[in-house]
């Protein structure tokens, strides 16, 4: 299903899923990596009005949330049928630096609260990302976030969160694509109640359209591969975030629940595996 452009679509063409804590998250959302200025806004007011995307996902480090904003304000979509997502940077680990910085990241939105706030990294050397999620369970206690989750974190990471807080994250937001389909991670995030989700869902670099399984998944069903790919997050269980700008292409990203892979072609791109994009290894990379 798509939905002409200029058309409002008021109700979304994409499903969502449960949350361990009993709300519900969009099956696929809009990543607004540098999407900044005005076109920024246009672009993103598109993929709410015309297009039916109601997850939106930033983060402090993007320094884009006033945009992120003034979208909100701009669309024809009630705040209450949106769902916002921003992210708590390494410089504003611990406690009382977590709610500050989640203050100030509605301040930038010009909102009342978000409907998921992520770690965006746990930076272990600085060691801080228990107080951190300390500090989210108390902001969702005083209804500043509706859901807490984390991105980046490890199988062991996770462990540490709910064995010492009791609280298990509602999402791991985590890099996942064919070439690193995290197949044993996802398989851990189920066992514990945690929904995945992908960033870089399509791969940054050259070269994943043309691998033969993804070709030839497109051809058989008739879409493009990069809606193959989309396709392939959800039929293992995660939540793709694709970044575009581009009307069109937004669209297309959309459509991708009116058809299904099998379950060779689900295994045969997952087959692919060959590591991350880049050394962004959690237990080393650290963003501040």
């Amino acid at each position: 299903m798509t939905t002409p452009a200029n058309t409002p679509a008021q109700n979304s063409p994409i499903p969502t899923l449960d949350l361990n804590d009993g709300r519900a998250i969009p099956q696929l959302g809009l990543g607004i990596y540098a999407m900044k200025g005005d076109e920024g806004v246009d672009a993103i007011v598109g993929a709410v009005d015309n297009v039916g995307y109601r997850l939106l996902d930033t983060a402090v480090n993007y320094e884009n949330e006033h945009e992120v904003g003034r979208a909100i304000a701009d669309c024809s979509v009630a705040r209450e049928d949106l769902f916002v997502t921003s992210k708590i940077p390494g410089r504003h680990h611990g406690f009382d630096e977590a709610i500050a910085s989640t203050e100030e990241s509605l301040a930038r939105l010009g909102l009342d609260y978000l409907d998921l706030h992520l770690i965006h990294w746990p930076n272990p050397s600085v060691g801080k990302y228990v107080e951190t999620w300390e500090g989210l369970i108390e902001l969702r206690r005083r209804g500043l976030v509706k859901s807490i989750g984390v991105s980046n974190f490890t199988e062991e990471m996770l462990t540490e969160l709910v064995e010492k807080t009791g609280v298990t994250p509602a999402v791991n937001q985590v890099e996942l694509h064919p070439y690193f389909p995290q197949t044993e991670l996802v398989a851990f995030h189920r066992s514990i109640g945690v929904q995945t989700e992908s960033w870089s869902p399509l791969y940054r670099d050259q070269g994943l359209f043309d691998e033969a399984p993804i070709a030839e998944a497109a051809a058989a069903h008739g879409v493009t591969p990069a809606q193959v790919v989309l396709r392939w997050h959800i039929e293992i269980g995660s939540i793709p975030i694709p970044k575009s700008a581009n009307f069109e292409r937004q669209r297309s990203n959309a459509d991708v629940f009116e058809f299904e892979l099998t379950p060779a072609e689900v295994a045969a791109i997952s087959g692919l595996e060959r590591g991350r994009m880049k050394d962004r290894d959690p237990l080393t990379h650290e963003e501040m």
